[in-house]
């Protein structure tokens, strides 16, 4: 990876000297620390899309289909340089790659996350979205086992709601704005070990169905 432990603060520092945006150094942090590759997004005002689409079917979350990913690795200068090109963009994650994300409402979250850390489980980074959701990254694979990893856990997963989002998906990442709703923002931020290496589901996955469910009740 392009940076260091020591990296972050030559990242932070380097964002307050230069004047670079708060998206930019996170997606400094996110390529060049945690191993992601990172989407620059589409933003929305009063309902309109900037992607130019008037029937854009999801103003303000989703990528810009011009504009390139920028890949896991990416140093501090060139995700700078790439990031001007599209200034004021929201910075997006493409799911599948590095990490699957199991997400819950977030009330659920909060609750099944400070359970997990009692029990001093292996958790990985924790986003809350401005719609009320919680996305828990997880190793990739999880999305397309989740079905199957309920129905052995005695879960019906039709009942719960609790959804694998897999290859193909995008979220938004803090701290940018998803669709004109307000800033995602992390619950439990990216750490060395659980972002460059998220747990299995299965190790998340009892607790967070059971909040689920008690969360219907």
């Amino acid at each position: 990876m392009g940076f260091t432990i020591g990296g972050i603060r030559e990242i932070r520092s380097g964002s307050r000297r230069r004047g670079r945006s708060s998206e930019c150094t996170a997606v400094a942090e996110f390529t060049g620390l945690w191993g992601w590759d990172v989407a620059p997004g589409a933003r929305t005002a009063a309902g309109t899309c900037s992607c130019g689409r008037a029937d854009c079917p999801a103003p303000g979350a989703h990528p810009l289909d011009f504009a390139p990913v920028i890949p896991a690795g990416a140093t501090l200068d060139e995700v700078t340089q790439a990031w001007g090109e599209f200034p004021g963009a929201a910075v997006m994650l493409p799911v599948g790659r590095a990490f699957d994300i199991i997400e819950v409402a977030e009330p659920a979250g909060r609750r099944a996350l400070v359970r997990l850390e009692r029990m001093g489980l292996p958790v990985g980074p924790v986003a809350a979205t401005p719609d009320g959701r919680a996305h828990f990254f997880v190793a990739p694979g999880a999305a397309a086992e989740l079905p199957e990893l309920l129905y052995r856990m005695g879960w019906d997963d039709a009942a719960l709601d609790l959804h694998g989002l897999g290859p193909g998906r995008y979220i938004t990442a803090p701290p940018s704005d998803r669709a004109g709703l307000g800033p995602v923002h992390w619950l439990r931020s990216p750490a060395l070990d659980s972002a460059t290496k998220p747990p299995a589901a299965r190790l998340l996955l009892g607790t967070l169905a059971y909040v689920a469910h008690r969360s219907r009740a």
